[in-house]
């Protein structure tokens, strides 16, 4: 009798503890389900107007600070679509400082929001449409008409979309598809002059 008592004090130990194991995965499960959660409030958050997403991008904070300056943060806030082809910080380092300087002035406000609606095009406009925009539209390029009116022509350069301004210069795409709920930024590594 006595063997028998410990034998099924021993099995309740063992049946007590198996059960405290499932315990310790659940805390786990529960710990992945909350990181889970968060990644989805995180992917909400990101999915903010043009504007919004540019401005959680730490690579667009000059960008950030022009559309600022130039008071387009309603228009690139508004219901849209749009497709921005938005200069880097690094894209914008390759103006002249002064240049910057003078744009990012009240006297250069109408000049500065000239330069960035030109970056601008009305439409969501993802990539792989571009591409095959560009590919359907020859060797002359794929015309493309900006918010303030002027064109862009953007080609292929081997494997990359090119856009060409009414100066001649040209900027590559450098990001693409960055998703926002008015529209879509890809990134481009020069900033583009209307004339």
């Amino acid at each position: 009798m006595n063997k028998i008592t410990i034998a099924l004090a021993s099995a309740a130990t063992l049946a007590i503890a198996a059960c405290g194991e499932p315990a310790d995965d659940t805390v786990t499960l529960d710990e992945d389900v909350a990181m889970n959660d968060q990644m989805a409030n995180d992917m909400a958050t990101a999915d903010g107007t043009i504007v919004e997403v540019a401005q959680g991008n730490s690579d667009f904070s000059t960008l950030v600070s022009a559309v600022q300056s130039a008071n387009l943060v309603d228009t690139l806030s508004s219901e849209g679509p749009y497709t921005v082809f938005a200069p880097t910080n690094a894209a914008f380092e390759k103006v002249p400082q002064a240049t910057r300087d003078e744009l990012m002035s009240e006297a250069g406000q109408e000049d500065l929001a000239n330069i960035l609606t030109y970056h601008v095009v009305e439409g969501e406009t993802m990539a792989q449409a571009l591409t095959q925009a560009i590919e359907g539209a020859g060797d002359e390029g794929y015309e493309l008409t900006t918010v303030n009116g002027a064109t862009l022509t953007a080609m292929m350069d081997g494997g990359n979309v090119v856009l060409r301004d009414a100066a001649g210069n040209t900027a590559m795409v450098t990001g693409t598809d960055i998703d926002a709920s008015n529209g879509v930024i890809h990134s481009i590594d020069t900033v583009l002059m209307p004339q």
